[in-house]
């Protein structure tokens, strides 16, 4: 597979995104369990119709764009609002960026260590490794670059974000993904209560860091991406259900500015796993 990978990662954009699109449409109809919670979630959302077909083939081509951007030559990247990041790095009270299941949220964080990490504030990214090892080695590969970080899914990684935030440094997150149970709370996401992780709310509350929201917009015909940066504007609430309650708020927001290509698919409405590495547990002794 890793052989793949590297052929894969040589083709241009435009390609890997048809191929995507082609694979995107086949999981969709194969699949009826992953069908019904594309269309259900979509629905819920009041996304249109055109938006829920888009969304299948923006699907696929997130998956067959990873090599190019894990391995390939660097694409084209244009930004819309970067300079929100450089008033809130001018502040030096660290910034956590938001960025939900939308678009290329990969290539966000690598936007911003190419533009961003090399001047002294580089961006620590929460991760969880891959089981299989070949896949393992090619993240990890790819996420050690200039300017960009990883910290493990435990109580060390918390504790690297909490030291990287107080540092005027920024971390990445993606807080529309469902933590393991008792790292989270149950809160509305477009009408429906979600397990929803806790952690960007209990960060911005120890370290008082800037919220940011981020996303990387795909370009139609593999011309690139586009990074969209808004900042959140929002007092966060002391009461840690709230705060996260309104970072799904501002998720939704962001969300709907691009409902094509977010992952409806994703089962956001499941219930939490038991946790294996003990985030929430150990995280709350800080």
């Amino acid at each position: 597979m890793a052989f793949v990978f590297q052929f894969l990662s040589r083709w241009p954009l435009w390609l890997l995104h048809r191929l995507g699109t082609v694979c995107g449409w086949l999981v969709y109809v194969l699949s009826p369990g992953y069908r019904k919670r594309l269309q259900d979630h979509a629905r819920q959302a009041g996304v249109h119709e055109a938006d829920r077909r888009n969304a299948v083939a923006a699907a696929g081509r997130m998956v067959m764009e990873l090599p190019r951007l894990w391995l390939g030559a660097l694409v084209p990247v244009m930004w819309d609002g970067a300079h929100h990041i450089e008033q809130a790095l001018a502040e030096q009270r660290g910034i956590i960026f938001l960025t939900p299941h939308l678009g290329s949220f990969e290539v966000t964080a690598q936007a911003y260590a190419s533009r961003f990490g090399s001047s002294g504030a580089p961006m620590t990214v929460l991760y969880r490794p891959a089981r299989q090892l070949w896949l393992r080695r090619i993240i990890e590969a790819s996420r050690a670059r200039p300017g960009l970080h990883t910290a493990p899914a435990n109580l060390a990684g918390v504790k690297q974000l909490i030291k990287a935030l107080r540092s005027g440094q920024c971390v990445g997150l993606l807080p529309d993904q469902v933590p393991p149970e008792g790292q989270g709370a149950w809160v509305p996401f477009f009408g429906r209560d979600a397990y929803t992780m806790t952690l960007a709310a209990r960060l911005a509350q120890q370290t008082g860091a800037r919220l940011v929201l981020a996303w990387g917009e795909r370009l139609p015909a593999g011309a690139g991406y586009k990074v969209c940066v808004r900042p959140y504007e929002l007092v966060l609430s002391l009461d840690l259900t709230e705060a996260t309650a309104q970072i799904n708020a501002a998720m939704e927001q962001v969300i709907r500015e691009l409902p094509s290509q977010y992952l409806w698919g994703y089962a956001r409405y499941k219930q939490p796993r038991r946790p294996d590495l003990a985030v929430g547990q150990e995280s709350k002794k800080e």
